[in-house]
């Protein structure tokens, strides 16, 4: 039987088609079409399935959601915030805010140092010098696509990681310092460990830092990254603690 109205459809049937349309496109959309249209984008089960659809989730996938569309999106936008974090692009992306001794210099990781760092795609990292060195990346949310409602409602858990190493031949000291920013570039959260010294003839192994910002009060807008550091022998050259792999990730990662 020919159907001459799309809404003629039955239910399953539009929900199927919407799955294949574009999230923000049914929202901005879609979604004003008419009731029917309405009720059926605000569906758990519409999103639910494109969830599945994008593989955001497993068929078994049997953890608690406490919306379905935010969900969705926080899937959709997950990927790590911060520009050039192995070096691959030189220092592009980064304020080279304090350029001490040699200053700032990128190297590739040995054949050796490939074997021990847990991520094989990893072939280089930034290294500092004997005065210290410091850079940093400002990630304006909005403009990675994390709007202001969905910030400030939802509060998603907001996870920093950085690697660092010393060298087996001389002393250093790395520290890290990421703050949460409000629109004016106030601080709405701050994680800043003691800095770690990493003592002469160490085992020079790559260690992670890691920190979650959750609950943390509305209004965030930037998020603030500054890492680096010294060698505590004064050695001239690049001999100071190492770093790479940075990441600022927001929301649940993927199965």
């Amino acid at each position: 039987m020919a159907v001459g109205n799309i809404n003629e459809l039955p239910e399953n049937i539009l929900l199927e088609l919407f799955t294949h349309v574009p999230a923000r496109q049914l929202l901005l959309r879609c979604r004003l079409v008419c009731s029917l249209w309405r009720d059926l984008i605000d569906l758990v089960t519409l999103w639910k399935r494109k969830c599945l659809r994008e593989g955001f989730i497993t068929e078994d996938w049997d953890q608690p959601v406490a919306d379905w569309k935010i969900f969705y999106f926080l899937r959709s936008l997950h990927r790590n915030l911060l520009h050039n974090p192995c070096a691959e692009e030189g220092f592009e992306f980064w304020s080279l805010d304090v350029n001490g001794g040699d200053e700032w210099k990128v190297e590739d990781l040995s054949k050796d140092q490939r074997k021990e760092f847990p991520n094989d795609q990893v072939k280089k990292y930034f290294v500092t010098s004997y005065y210290t060195c410091l850079k940093s990346q400002v990630v304006d949310l909005k403009a990675e696509g994390y709007w202001e409602e969905l910030m400030d409602t939802t509060r998603p858990d907001i996870k920093v990681k950085d690697w660092f190493a010393a060298r087996p031949d001389c002393g250093s000291k790395y520290q890290l310092c990421v703050q949460l920013l409000s629109s004016a570039h106030a601080p709405l959260g701050t994680f800043q460990p003691d800095p770690a010294t990493i003592q002469q003839k160490s085992d020079a192994k790559w260690r992670e830092v890691s920190h979650t910002f959750s609950n943390y009060p509305p209004g965030v807008r930037y998020i603030w990254f500054q890492h680096g550091g010294v060698d505590t022998h004064y050695w001239a050259g690049w001999y100071g603690p190492r770093v790479t792999n940075s990441s600022i990730t927001i929301g649940p990662p993927l199965p």
